[in-house]
């Protein structure tokens, strides 16, 4: 029951598989065909997920075995079929029973089987090789948020940071100028004050006690005191300076903070896209390098993975085509040809029923219109009687010779004379 079972599932007439190997085969097939099911089942799902950003949508289960039915129907269609041969269905020789394999049917399937290893074969392979993907594309995107810093609006934001802060630094520059000079007039001022108050108590250059006016040190009190006082001047212009730069300040600061908002938006804004890039073109693209820069170590297993795949992708219709001509073939040939033979023997023994048909029939109308044209004879020949009878009873002498009357050629009373007369009253 079981092996009834396959050999339905691959599309093959139970009752004509009479060998052990076409058993075989056959079941194999079906159980092949319930592998690819499985496998296109998983792989369109797999394909739906990718397309949908892996974002795992509930019906990718409901897209993922239509795929599968559509590819496993197309097999089915592929090994049931028999290629028999409907020329000289009278002939024993079995080389006549099937046609060669239809080349273009077998090539539309591995066609539709690299086509298929694309679409579903290489999502479940970036799916095998989740953890190295992802690995690979925060490398891509850690290096494409840094080439975004250097260029783009970021860049030409932090220019205008950058002459922001210089303009801001030269102000500060010339404010800190007019402070230093203060402070340093102001330390000249004390130091000048030190020396007076030394010189005030002896012990200063004049070595003198007591500070008169006009002495040397009554002169370093006043030059201290100018000192303090053009410090004191310094400050005031500095403030003032200060008072000038507060309005350019204000809107230079306003304006950083908008550019560093901005700054900051971009980025978020780019780290999303670049973190969104990261769907099956990507994952495909990141695949390949890792296939491409370790080779031995990804890229072989890669490869026989997805061989082993497609091998099994094409398998139902590969036993197929190695096996044309087997004993189940020429069995189904022989049946078909038989009930094709049948068919047009019937067919034109009904042809021949028809032609005789249709000769007896002509025949019977023949004879019908043979009948009609001698009774229209005789219906003449009695007439020319009894004119003729009459004549003679009336005048008493023989009817003279009547002219001839032209007739319709091959008609059956052309032949009007005297002795054919003579030949019908006998």
């Amino acid at each position: 029951m079981r092996r009834r079972v396959l050999l339905r599932i691959a599309n093959v007439n139970p009752d004509s598989v009479t060998t052990h190997s076409d058993r075989v085969l056959y079941s194999a097939i079906g159980v092949f065909i319930v592998l690819y099911f499985a496998y296109a089942t998983v792989g369109g799902a797999a394909f739906v997920d990718a397309s949908a950003n892996y974002t795992h949508p509930w019906w990718q289960w409901l897209v993922g075995p239509l795929v599968a039915t559509g590819v496993v129907a197309y097999d089915r269609a592929v090994v049931g079929r028999v290629a028999i041969n409907y020329e000289r269905l009278d002939s024993p020789d079995p080389k006549d029973l099937l046609r060669r394999p239809t080349f273009s049917l077998y090539a539309g399937r591995i066609g539709l089987a690299l086509l298929f290893a694309v679409i579903i074969t290489e999502p479940l392979m970036l799916a095998r090789y989740q953890g190295e993907i992802d690995n690979r594309l925060n490398d891509v995107h850690n290096q494409q948020i840094s080439e975004v810093e250097v260029s783009g609006a970021i860049a030409a934001y932090d220019a205008r940071l950058a002459v922001l802060k210089k303009q801001t630094a030269a102000e500060d520059r010339a404010v800190q100028a007019l402070n230093t000079r203060a402070a340093e007039k102001r330390r000249d001022a004390r130091e000048l004050y030190r020396q007076a108050i030394a010189d005030s108590e002896g012990d200063g250059v004049t070595r003198r006690a007591g500070c008169p006016s006009g002495g040397y040190c009554d002169t370093l009190v006043k030059r201290s005191r100018g000192l303090d006082d053009q410090a004191a001047r310094l400050d005031a212009q500095a403030a003032r300076l200060q008072d000038t730069q507060k309005a350019a300040r204000t809107a230079r600061a306003a304006e950083e903070a908008a550019l560093t908002a901005k700054i900051a938006e971009q980025r978020t804004v780019n780290a999303a896209a670049i973190r969104a890039d990261a769907g099956f073109g990507a994952r495909t693209k990141a695949m390949w390098h890792l296939v491409t820069s370790d080779f031995w170590g990804i890229g072989v297993f890669y490869l026989g993975i997805a061989l082993l795949l497609v091998a099994l992708d094409c398998a139902a219709v590969g036993l197929k085509f190695v096996s044309h001509g087997n004993a189940y073939e020429r069995e189904e040939a022989r049946q078909a040809r038989g009930h094709e033979h049948e068919a047009a023997i019937g067919y034109e023994q009904g042809l021949k029923d028809i032609r005789r048909y249709a000769e007896a029939t002509s025949r019977v109308m023949a004879e019908g219109i043979g009948k009609a044209s001698r009774d229209e004879q005789l219906n003449d020949v009695a007439i020319e009687r009894a004119r003729a009878h009459l004549f003679e009873t009336v005048t008493g002498s023989p009817l003279p010779p009547l002219p001839p009357v032209p007739l319709i050629e091959r008609h059956p009373a052309a032949p009007r004379t005297q002795p054919y007369r003579d030949r019908l009253r006998t």
